[in-house]
């Protein structure tokens, strides 16, 4: 906004001509005779451009203008008498270049002398100019006065629009106080979205509050405890880490794409109980014992640039009512989206609300220790700094739940002496600005605070530093391996079975990477893991079958071979590479469209980790025992392909070769993932990574563990060791919810961004396939919702019958498939229909609370053996694969 007004001798001027016949006389009445006339006037500066206008406001509401060409002295016609007030600004800037130019000293009063101090300085613009303002309203008083980053002092006489006379240019930061509060009343200015940086436009949208009200704080920031600011958070006096996640916790780290890093303090970790583990093992009571009194090491936590893309956000609200206060639950997380909502989670660069839903803690066992859970229905973006509120909350009774005495000390802008308070001051200015920019109210918070979510680099930096170490070490070559069995007709739909092991680098901290082994980190430890040993290898298990649509009988050389597609299979929770044996998963499937399926033990959670898992749940600092044997499973599984596809690798090998023309076995012109339940959650992250697997099928999949074990009936016998480990309610909280931060590194969480059209770095993109079962008992489909949110896949419509869905809008943000053959990633839902108890098949919908669902049939094994299903699979396993319905223009129903 540029200041213009039309000068009073412009206005005699224009009168003067106007009209018909003789101009009409306008009389200024002369100065008394006795009175003496003063000069007003002063000196330009640092002047370049050209029609710099300056005006003066007289006396009776008359103004007179003055251009001035170059720097000097100038003065005003007419004089001034004794007495007249005087304000001189600037009318038009100069421009050819472009200049901003200030006046001070032009305002004031004529006293017995001429006026010569007035002082206009000019300065060039520079190019692309962005001018800062914003609003005043409820301005009564006089003397506001408003700096930008601390100068360029802009008196505010009204209410209105208002601009800083000194522009900013793109990338600057701006920082909007006041000065100088009004008098004559005395009033109380506020500023609000006052503080940003300048990106490609003029800033519009500052606001500046004012009250005659003084302001009554109804707190002592003297009263807070503030003991341990240095470790917790005392804006959540519940526990120590609430709210989490929070950048409270973190640092700045410029080494780190983020920025940040986490800085967890060990004294603020969970700390376990002792747990007699006999019961589990089938030993005496006493035998196994997990110690006590072991508090969660935070290493592998702080070694993050962020929070997990999947976050649980934790806090606990007392008397908080969810439908009192209209919290969106997981029917209707799209609530979060409404312009009231109370729950809000704002993305800080884009200032769009993020998808999420608000459920309260259903295994608390008291209102004292039900946390409230806030979960994102479709991951938080890597990098990105989040800002959550929490507003207009209600109790059961309706009432307003006021904010705790440390938040009101930063919503309301109450002074304190507290250094620890002062502190953090700034960084919540940030907060409340970010807010305001997304049209959430100050005044309206009952909590608010914000957090970072780790890059790429943090989350798949160690997993891709083990990938592309040990392939370049292994160059052209084919893994080793070796055969340790072969089986003729091990059974109807498979002619030859082959065991074996296949050497794979060792990144974990122990030899042949047992299970309990962590990374290994070599010395100077640049936090990448490093080779055990520096040479140090496993030997991972194999089983491959070969179909007899690939050889009709294993025992007959002379039979025709038909190279069957290789393809390895992901095998379910704490399972083996034994059940790629199975009959209705991969048996059938594998002979009725000929797959040669491999597998190999999904080391991190498969039957060999059965007893680190048991300790790991009554010691969670052992987390990255998991997460890091995890990666070396993956590793493992990559190795795995590549000895299927290259020409040295199992092809060579008479085992997997047949027929008359002693023919590879095995289809080497691509490789493809077939997982199911773990397989599906682990799989995800496997194709995400691969460098040979393009394309994969995720059966009955989900992700983010966090999640997924408070609604899984498989997590029962674990969590009552784990129940007894932490007896904190709210320390089970903050265990579930960091423990995902590790677990990212090795299921398809940390890396569902990248699984389909944005591949991480020397990859290549990948698609594919979900096969879900709604009301699925194991892995809830809630969780499968939000991987097709984010991987972007489509789902078939219609997706159930009406009436099926408890949600508000069914599948909400997630696209329909439009049409067949559907090429890109997609999802179908298979539905066994509601329960017939007298029938004993098909399901009631999942309860809304993050607990399982325990009534009806479990449909988890229900898509796996769908006739439609398995064509469907065989169609989008080739390497011109394609979606295709199974189901016609109808829900996909299981019979």
């Amino acid at each position: 906004m540029r200041r213009t007004r039309l000068a009073y001798a412009l206005v005699l001027a224009t009168l003067g001509g106007a009209g018909c016949g003789s101009n009409p006389v306008i009389e200024i009445p002369p100065p008394s005779a006795s009175a003496t006339e003063y000069t007003l006037g002063g000196t330009v500066k640092g002047l370049e451009g050209k029609d710099l206008v300056l005006e003066v406001a007289l006396p009776d509401e008359l103004y007179s203008t003055l251009t001035i060409a170059a720097d000097g002295e100038f003065t005003f016609k007419p004089a001034l008498a004794d007495g007249d007030s005087y304000d001189v600004t600037v009318a038009v800037e100069p421009g050819d270049p472009a200049q901003s130019c200030t006046v001070t000293r032009g305002k004031g009063v004529v006293a017995g002398a001429d006026v010569k101090d007035v002082a206009v300085d000019c300065t060039t613009l520079p190019p692309n100019p962005r001018w800062i303002g914003g609003t005043v309203s409820g301005l009564a008083g006089t003397g506001l006065v408003l700096q930008n980053n601390g100068k360029d002092d802009l008196s505010v006489a009204m209410d209105g629009a208002f601009q800083f006379t000194t522009p900013e240019t793109d990338g600057d930061t701006y920082d909007v106080t006041v000065s100088a509060q009004p008098t004559n009343p005395a009033q109380t200015c506020v500023v609000e979205a006052g503080k940003g940086t300048v990106e490609g436009a003029d800033v519009t949208g500052i606001l500046v509050k004012c009250t005659n009200d003084p302001p009554v704080f109804n707190v002592d920031p003297n009263t807070i405890d503030v003991t341990n600011a240095d470790r917790c958070d005392f804006l959540d006096a519940a526990h120590c880490l609430f709210p989490w996640p929070n950048d409270h916790f973190t640092v700045a780290d410029p080494t780190t794409s983020t920025g940040r890093r986490v800085a967890l303090h060990p004294m603020s970790m969970p700390v376990n109980a002792e747990v007699d583990l006999s019961p589990a093992v089938g030993a005496p009571a006493g035998t196994v014992v997990s110690p006590g009194g072991i508090g969660m090491d935070p290493t592998d936590w702080n070694r993050a640039d962020g929070f997990s893309p999947g976050q649980m956000l934790l806090s606990y609200v007392p008397g908080l009512d969810l439908g009192k206060t209209g919290i969106g639950p997981i029917t209707h997380m799209e609530r979060s989206l409404e312009a009231d909502s109370p729950l809000v989670v704002v993305d800080a660069e884009t200032l769009e609300r993020h998808l999420v839903w608000g459920e309260l803690d259903s295994y608390a066992t008291s209102d004292a220790t039900r946390a409230l859970i806030i979960r994102a229905g479709m991951n938080f973006r890597e990098g990105h700094r989040y800002v959550v509120a929490l507003r207009n909350l209600k109790d059961s009774d309706g009432q307003g739940i006021e904010a705790s005495d440390a938040f009101q000390v930063y919503r309301d802008a109450i002074p304190s002496n507290v250094p620890a308070i002062e502190a953090r001051r700034d960084a919540m200015e940030k907060v409340f600005d970010v807010l305001a920019g997304a049209g959430v109210e100050r005044k309206e918070l009952y909590l608010a605070w914000e957090f970072t979510v780790a890059s790429a680099k943090s989350l798949a930096g160690r997993m891709l530093h083990i990938r592309d170490d040990a392939f370049e070490k292994l160059g052209n070559a084919a893994p080793t391996f070796t055969i340790t069995q072969v089986l003729q007709n091990p059974d109807a739909n498979r002619s030859r079975r082959i065991l074996g092991t296949f050497t794979v680098p060792n990144y974990l901290n122990q030899a042949n990477g047992i299970a309990g082994s962590s990374f290994h980190y070599a010395e100077p430890n640049d936090g990448l893991p490093d080779q055990f040993d520096g040479n140090g290898t496993l030997q991972a298990n194999f089983i491959c079958n070969i179909p007899r649509a690939a050889l009709p009988d294993g025992n007959d050389p002379t039979a025709a071979v038909v190279p069957g597609r290789a393809a390895l299979y992901g095998h379910g929770q704490q399972g083996a590479a034994s059940q790629v044996n199975g009959g209705s998963a991969t048996g059938e499937l594998s002979n009725a469209y000929n797959f040669v399926f491999c597998a190999t033990d999904f080391i991190g959670m498969s039957s060999s980790d059965n007893e680190n898992i048991l300790r790991l749940v009554t010691q969670f600092g052992r987390m990255n025992t998991l997460a890091d044997r995890l990666q070396q499973g993956l590793l493992n599984n990559l190795f795995l392909a590549r000895l299927m596809i290259h020409p040295q690798g199992f092809i060579a090998d008479p085992a997997f070769r047949g027929g008359p023309q002693n023919q590879p076995l095995i289809d080497t012109s691509d490789v493809f993932y077939y997982g199911i339940s773990q397989g599906g959650i682990l799989g995800g992250a496997l194709v995400a990574i691969s460098q040979d697997i393009r394309r994969g099928v995720l059966g009955v999949t989900g992700m983010n563990y966090s999640l997924l074990l408070d609604r899984a009936t498989g997590f029962d016998q674990l969590r009552v060791f784990f129940d007894q480990a932490y007896t904190n309610e709210l320390d089970r909280r903050i265990v579930f919810s960091s423990m995902q931060m590790l677990w990212d590194r090795g299921e398809t969480n940390g890396y569902a961004w990248h699984v389909g059209n944005d591949p991480l770095p020397k990859t290549p993109p990948h698609a594919v396939l979900m096969q879900n079962a709604f009301a699925d008992h194991q892995v809830t489909q809630w969780s499968a919702d939000i991987e097709a949110r984010t991987i972007g896949a489509g789902i078939h419509v219609p997706v159930l019958n009406p009436g099926r869905s408890i949600d508000t809008t069914p599948y909400f943000g997630i696209e329909p498939l439009g049409s067949y053959p559907h090429f890109g990633s997609a999802v179908f839902v298979w539905d066994t229909g509601p329960f017939d108890a007298m029938l004993n098949k098909g399901t009631p919908p999942p309860p809304v609370e993050n607990k399982p669902l325990r009534d009806g049939v479990d449909p988890h094994g229900a898509p796996r053996v769908q006739p439609g299903a398995r064509l469907q699979i065989s169609e989008f396993l080739r390497s011109t694969g394609k979606v295709i319905d199974p189901c016609g223009e109808t829900p996909c129903l299981v019979p």
